[in-house]
């Protein structure tokens, strides 16, 4: 399946940015409170880099050889790479210094990991805590209830910074049952930023995907990772 052009993404950059205002103006917020995930997975470092010029905020990736690949061929032409996938803990030496964020932290184990390579590398590794919302076997992420527990032991960690929460609802063709699943999401995000740690800075609510971004925009996301609608469908055979 052939990549698509700069001129097809632009397009479809532009439509998803309306749609992105509209339904931040929709429940009262700026739509500049809300950014552009570029999910970029399996495609080339030179359609990550056309795309770069178009107004995405930053990129995300799934896999942690996609991200060095592209990272060290400097497909994202300068803006930040976040990591939006499972991270083993064997894999976290690549990403730190390539990721500025790892949004999908998602045990106690991992955490513990992260914060002994930060340390000694003697950085601070700024991450978002994924929860799985809809307690999904097939998906990562904590239950909700297990969240602050698991908020309570990265909060310790000296070379962690929890900037927010991550979470991939079910897929449901209902608004009202998607909408609801977010909405429950954005409740933790402000009880878990009113829990008062240091280093615990609710900033980013990632959640929303190329199917329900609108929903999640109108229920309190701050960022949205949008790969299909971009990009076009998927080639898995090919990377």
């Amino acid at each position: 399946m052939p990549e698509r052009n700069l001129e097809q993404m632009a397009q479809a950059v532009a439509e998803i940015r309306r749609r992105m205002d509209d339904a931040a103006r929709q429940a009262g917020r700026d739509p500049a409170s809300v950014q552009l995930c570029a999910a970029c997975k399996t495609h080339t470092p030179e359609t990550i880099a056309l795309s770069a010029q178009l107004p995405i905020d930053l990129f995300g990736e799934n896999h942690v050889q996609e991200l060095c690949v592209n990272y060290d061929a400097g497909a994202y032409c300068g803006k930040p790479a976040h990591f939006i996938g499972h991270l083993q803990t064997n894999k976290i030496k690549k990403v730190l210094g390539r990721a500025s964020l790892i949004q999908s932290v998602d045990s106690e184990r991992l955490v513990l990991a992260l914060e002994k390579e930060a340390a000694k590398l003697d950085l601070v590794q700024d991450i978002l805590l994924e929860v799985n919302i809809g307690e999904e076997a097939s998906k990562t992420g904590v239950p909700p209830e297990a969240l602050w527990a698991l908020l309570d032991t990265a909060a310790a960690q000296p070379h962690l910074r929890v900037k927010g929460l991550m979470a991939i609802p079910p897929v449901n063709e209902d608004d009202d049952v998607n909408r609801a699943l977010l909405a429950q999401v954005y409740k933790l995000f402000v009880r878990a930023g009113e829990r008062g740690y240091d280093n615990v800075k609710m900033e980013t609510l990632s959640m929303g995907m190329s199917g329900d971004y609108e929903n999640a925009i109108r229920e309190g996301a701050t960022l949205v990772r949008i790969g299909t609608a971009i990009y076009g469908a998927r080639d898995y055979g090919t990377r």
